[in-house]
């Protein structure tokens, strides 16, 4: 018998934001220690009243924006009642009734075509903390409690893992270029809901919850295991099929039991009384309309038609902050292809002898434009640009004023080259002889030594073209 997978996705992704969601305590980044990102507020003390965070509705609309919802202009806040120790207040401020976006969609581009899925709705939501277990012991840590969430929940639209992890990355890509959300290690949290059907009927099968994942390989093996889990119980009568929440282990790769799948009346939701109803308005929505950052399928084709390279591609529109980089430098008169390649090339390499990443990249467009037209202007060659981005990078210097200090604007006419090389030659009989002998690499040796008594100035193509001739006559 043939069977069909369905599934629907519940992604919880931290916003970024500075403060919490109901509290003036840092955001998802700020906490260094455990337990130091903490206030009465957003710890349960009695009496403590929370207060709406601003910035957390205009990213939870903008996400909204981005996968077509429907933006609601009245939407309230309420309580989902339930214990554990990482749950300081005993209940989660959440939204049931009137939820800040719903009815979106977004198409997937898989191997079997496009695919469209549908949103049910997008909600805001705090973060709970988060339970630390060390042998006998288990510490508990409120730097993450009210952390903003948004928990953007699909319709059972998925029919393959594949599709699942499309749309994973897709949310990624979109929330990381507009800035919603970094998406890293513990952002970007997923419950899997999935049942199997026999192809064709139009009725679910028994639906099973795998819960909190966040690695993307570990989803993708956690719904193939559960998907033949299911088929086999159907087929074979393997075991009985019951709803409930199961988590994945990543060591067997098997999914275990972890309760009952709890229904909405097991939480008890009321409207949360300390929270006022919020009214986005025409001109309000108009600003965050007017601020949504470009899609990213509109982004990649704009990069494409500049000539930037698909590899390159893929790594600014995953990336907001380079991307706007980029965008930055561009506008301030810069070629787009050369600018990817100073920022995805050059200044990951000198980051790269740092031990660092792109993601610790501290520049501004306005010095790395500065390089960049100081190149293209022909005032220094590329060499002297790396130095000056070496520098800039790694002290935070001036770029025009360190390129003047150090000489390296200095201008190089055709007749000081020649002089200079021809000094290097005299100066290098053994080179000579060897390339004589056919060593290649003398050549190279050469060069070095001419660059290195140029300290970086002059045209490299003309350096070349005056060594070659003058190696010719030897």
């Amino acid at each position: 018998m043939n069977y069909e997978v369905v599934i629907g996705l519940e992604t919880h992704v931290e916003l970024s934001t500075e403060s919490k969601i109901f509290c003036s305590c840092g955001g998802h980044s700020s906490p260094k220690e455990a337990n130091d990102c903490v206030c009465p507020a957003c710890s349960g003390m009695p009496g403590m009243l929370p207060v709406m965070n601003k910035r957390v509705i205009e990213l939870a609309v903008t996400a909204g924006l981005m996968l077509n919802c429907e933006i609601s202009r009245y939407t309230t806040f309420d309580k989902k009642n339930y214990y554990y120790p990482d749950l300081p207040c005993a209940y989660q401020i959440t939204q049931l009734n009137h939820p800040i976006c719903t009815n979106g969609c977004v198409t997937l581009k898989t191997s079997q075509g496009n695919r469209d899925v549908r949103i049910k709705q997008i909600h805001m939501e705090e973060d709970a903390g988060k339970l630390v277990h060390e042998g006998k012991f288990s510490f508990v840590d409120f730097n993450r409690t009210s952390v903003p969430l948004i928990e953007i929940v699909t319709q059972p639209d998925f029919r393959s893992a594949e599709e699942v992890l499309v749309y994973l990355n897709k949310l990624k890509s979109m929330f990381r270029s507009g800035g919603i959300s970094e998406c890293e290690e513990g952002a970007m949290r997923c419950d899997v809901n999935i049942s199997v059907r026999e192809e064709g009927s139009d009725k679910f099968g028994v639906r099973t919850e795998i819960k909190n994942m966040s690695s993307f390989e570990a989803i993708e093996r956690a719904i193939k295991y559960e998907a033949q889990r299911h088929m086999d119980a159907l087929e074979f009568e393997t075991e009985e099929l019951v709803q409930e929440t199961r988590r994945f282990d990543d060591v067997s790769g098997k999914t275990f039991a972890m309760r009952n799948k709890e229904t909405e009346a097991d939480y008890r939701y009321f409207p949360d009384a300390n929270l006022m109803p919020i009214v986005i308005d025409d001109e309000w929505l108009e600003q965050i309309k007017s601020a949504k950052p470009v899609e990213i399928d509109e982004k990649a084709q704009y990069y494409r038609d500049e000539g930037i390279s698909e590899k390159e591609i893929e790594m600014l529109v995953t990336n907001h902050k380079l991307s706007k980089l980029l965008d930055d430098v561009v506008a301030m008169g810069c070629n787009a292809k050369d600018t990817a390649v100073w920022i995805l090339t050059d200044c990951a390499g000198v980051l790269r002898k740092d031990g660092k990443t792109l993601n610790e990249l501290d520049v501004t467009a306005e010095k790395l434009s500065a390089i960049i037209k100081m190149v293209d202007s022909g005032d220094i060659n590329r060499n002297a640009g790396k130095k000056i981005l070496i520098a800039v990078v790694e002290e935070n210097v001036d770029p025009v004023a360190y390129c003047k200090e150090n000489g390296l604007d200095r201008k190089v006419d055709a007749g000081a080259i020649e002089s200079i090389i021809d000094n290097v030659i005299a100066q290098n009989p053994q080179a000579i002889e060897d390339l004589k002998n056919g060593k290649v690499k003398a050549k190279q040796a050469l060069f070095g030594a001419c660059m290195k008594e140029l300290k970086g100035a002059g045209d490299v193509a003309v350096i070349k073209e005056i060594l070659k001739a003058k190696l010719s006559n030897i």
